[in-house]
């Protein structure tokens, strides 16, 4: 029967206060879970990241072996031979990844939600993992943020972009340059990399952030949601 289908992804929901026409998935930082990424975002912003049309989905990872921790079980998107850019992608775990979250798009537009009604990012290894998402298998999507992230330097993403001809989501970028962890140069190369592959890229830079989240940098957010998913108008019958 080959592989068996992977287990639907646990999430996190924000349900529209409308009508909903719209879809955002947000994917967290290595180690964290969908409810955790949603209440710092709540506690950040005195409330939830909410919407009149847009349904916000935060997903969990499941748990898996995550070689930076020496195999001890984490909730990450993907494997990782360390944390660094110029090491090789662990491709099959993002692969694998890749085909869990593309189940949870499908739901999406099951629901009525047109794929160019859908956003797709997250925090650290939760942009990291949007970028491959949406550059490799789903470019007909709103848009891709990427908090914190970076790509590797021989990324599969580069790789898939030098071979593409088509028309691809905006991506929205912001990092720190106080981070420790994911070095503002990485985040910086990355937004160039793509850029000269054809994606229409900004890169917010946060002085003195460090590998967290703001307010402002979610408020900034907040607004690119809002302009790459407006409110539709009600279709006439």
């Amino acid at each position: 029967l080959g592989m068996a289908a992977p287990a639907a992804l646990q999430r996190s929901v924000v349900s529209p206060a409308g009508r909903h026409t719209a879809s955002l998935i947000f994917l967290h930082g290595s180690g964290d879970t969908g409810q955790g990424a949603r209440a710092w975002i709540k506690q950040i912003l005195n409330q939830d990241m909410a919407f009149q049309h847009i349904k916000v989905i935060y997903p969990t990872a499941p748990a898996r072996p995550y070689t930076p921790m020496k195999g001890a079980f984490s909730n990450v998107w993907f494997d990782r031979y360390k944390i660094c850019n110029d090491c090789p992608e662990h491709i099959e775990s993002i692969d694998s990844m890749c085909r869990g979250l593309t189940d949870l798009i499908n739901d999406e537009v099951k629901n009525g939600i047109a794929k160019n009604r859908i956003l797709i990012g997250g925090f650290s290894m939760g942009g990291g993992m949007a970028m491959h998402l949406a550059y490799r298998f789903h470019q007909d999507l709103a848009g891709v943020f990427a908090l914190s992230s970076f790509l590797n330097k021989d990324s599969a993403v580069y790789q898939a972009l030098k071979r593409n001809e088509s028309a691809l989501p905006e991506l929205f970028q912001c990092h720190g340059t106080a981070d420790e962890l994911v070095l503002y140069s990485w985040g910086e190369e990355t937004n160039k990399m793509l850029k000269s592959l054809g994606v229409s890229a900004s890169l917010h830079t946060f002085p003195n952030l460090n590998h967290e989240l703001n307010r402002t940098e979610i408020e900034k957010l907040k607004s690119w949601i809002v302009k790459k998913l407006p409110v539709e108008a009600p279709k006439a019958n």
